[in-house]
């Protein structure tokens, strides 16, 4: 199993973890990070390395390089793998030089949203020869969402799975509401901080929403490019209590989520499906959210109240108004993610990922 670094870290760890409960004896290839592990995990393989790089799609990842093709060669004689499962497989450069020498049933997830623009459309078009040289490899297709599988089904007739990420809802649970001291309401995001993600526009909402509301609070928690451009925002503007904490150890997530009385990630483009959001849900805190295509795929029926234009700032700030002290309609979101987030059991998702790989092994081996 190859792992593509990015957000879809925590998906590939979960899913390995089901399937080895499942009696399947996964390993993780992934590239050699740049603070090399010594002595990685048993089940993990590294190869190559990694640089972390701005892509034009207004957000930064860390892309595989290439590594040592006899390398490759050497983990793949040994390995004897059945199948090998690619996450983002047209990212260069590693995942082709794998595909270029697997035996294997090489099955392929597409994450990723490129953003509806121009530039970025011009950009996917120029590496239409690469993508289709990584294709012909491929045996089995899914993808996160229908809007992850766009692009592919662009340049494939092959029928593409839709295959849903997953959340740990062990982990993700309701807690008991902790009051604060001030008694103010919080406001949460955590993420990348990338002019993507929209969060410009949630402090112009927020500060909107401050004009009738003193009892509440914004925490902006992450890392990311726009954190001085932001920070720098919220003085000259002198937006009351907003708070920029940093990054956010993973321990510490769950935590904070559930002790925020709304979630936010206005994001504007280039979401594909929105983990975070269903990790609000499994712990109990209302979301609001930009209505770009990837958070409509997961925000359904009347989840659908939790999106919201984000560049609309009187729609966005009253969204956000309704979902922090309309108690009624948090007890009936709290209803709905409640049953909704169940189907994103990592159980259901790597049974899902079972059947494919048997129908492609059924076909191709």
């Amino acid at each position: 199993m190859f792992q593509f670094a990015g957000g879809v870290q925590e998906i590939v760890f979960q899913l390995q973890t089901s399937l080895q409960a499942k009696g399947h004896e996964v390993k993780i290839i992934t590239p050699r990070p740049r603070a090399h592990l010594a002595n990685p995990p048993r089940d993990m393989i590294l190869v190559g390395r990694s640089a972390k790089m701005n892509t034009p799609f207004a957000t930064m990842v860390d892309f595989g390089f290439e590594a040592d093709g006899d390398e490759i060669q050497n983990i793949l004689d040994h390995e004897q793998f059945d199948i090998l499962h690619f996450h983002e497989p047209w990212v260069p450069l590693l995942s082709r030089q794998i595909l270029s020498r697997s035996s294997s049933i090489n099955v392929a997830t597409f994450h990723a949203t490129p953003p509806s623009t121009i530039v970025s459309k011009s950009l996917l078009n120029a590496v239409i020869p690469y993508t289709r040289s990584v294709l012909k490899y491929l045996h089995a297709y899914t993808a996160v969402s229908d809007s992850a599988a766009e692009y592919i089904r662009s340049l494939t007739d092959e029928p593409v799975t839709i295959v849903a990420n997953g959340v740990d809802l062990e982990r993700f649970v309701e807690q008991p509401a902790q009051p604060t001291l001030d008694r103010k309401k919080t406001i949460l995001y955590l993420g990348r901080l990338e002019k993507r993600k929209g969060v410009d526009y949630l402090l112009r909402a927020y500060a909107r929403l401050r004009e009738s509301h003193d009892d509440v609070r914004l925490v902006v928690a992450g890392k990311g490019v726009k954190l001085k451009a932001l920070e720098k925002y919220v003085e000259q503007y002198e937006i009351p209590d907003v708070s920029f904490p940093g990054f956010i150890a993973e321990e510490d997530k769950v935590g904070l989520i559930a002790a925020a009385d709304v979630y936010c990630s206005p994001a504007l483009y280039g979401e594909s499906f929105g983990i975070v959001l269903l990790e609000a849900m499994g712990v109990g805190t209302p979301v609001v959210a930009g209505n770009n295509a990837g958070y409509a795929s997961v925000m359904t029926g009347r989840g659908r109240i939790s999106l919201v234009n984000p560049k609309s700032t009187d729609d966005f700030a009253q969204r956000l108004e309704l979902l922090l002290y309309d108690e009624p309609l948090r007890e009936l979101w709290r209803d709905w993610a409640r049953e909704h987030v169940q189907q994103y059991r990592f159980k259901t998702i790597a049974d899902d990922y079972e059947k494919v790989y048997e129908q492609a092994i059924k076909v191709y081996a």
